[in-house]
């Protein structure tokens, strides 16, 4: 009998300054069961980075040719693309043919050593995006994940805080390529 998803339900206030976003989101996310809380919470991080009222989730790690999260134009064109983890670089440069804008976001103990591996290949897209969340900070992250969360996201002269009430958590991430 296969494994099912676990529903997480959050609601997020996003106060982005550096963008001039402000938002209140509910978020359904769908824990996929090879999936952990890190991960899951850094899909969280990943859409608050980029919140839009067109932003979704992807159908998770089950489906690979979809991405974590996604934004369509009203003509269905995708907007942006984003991926959380270490991307395999072909997936990246489809995803890069298929938008207008990719955004990976890494992390994890081996994710320099992931960008030193595909940098030469997509240094070369244009429309790529790639940030590395420090290790420790996609750790605390996990610890911020509880169903019915009321979450906040600051974001403020190119520092993060995520968290509810007096936990809140301060992810480091690193711009390693930026597009054009």
């Amino acid at each position: 009998m296969a494994l099912k998803s676990t529903v997480f339900r959050f609601g997020l206030n996003v106060s982005d300054m550096d963008r001039g976003y402000y938002g209140e989101h509910a978020l359904t996310v769908a824990r996929h069961p090879s999936e952990n809380d890190e991960r899951m919470m850094v899909r969280v991080l990943a859409f608050a980075l980029c919140a839009a009222d067109d932003l979704r989730f992807g159908r998770g790690l089950s489906t690979e040719d979809e991405a974590d999260l996604y934004a369509e134009s009203p003509d269905g064109r995708i907007r942006l693309w984003i991926d959380v983890g270490l991307p395999d670089e072909r997936w990246v440069k489809k995803a890069a043919a298929r938008s207008d804008e990719v955004l990976v976001l890494a992390y994890g103990r081996t994710a320099g050593m992931w960008w030193q591996k595909a940098r030469a290949t997509l240094e070369k897209l244009a429309n790529l995006r790639v940030m590395a969340l420090a290790p420790d900070s996609s750790q605390a992250l996990a610890g911020l994940a509880r169903r019915g969360a009321a979450l906040q996201c600051i974001v403020q002269d190119g520092q993060i805080w995520l968290g509810e009430g007096e936990q809140m958590v301060q992810p480091v991430c690193e711009v390693l390529k930026a597009p054009g």
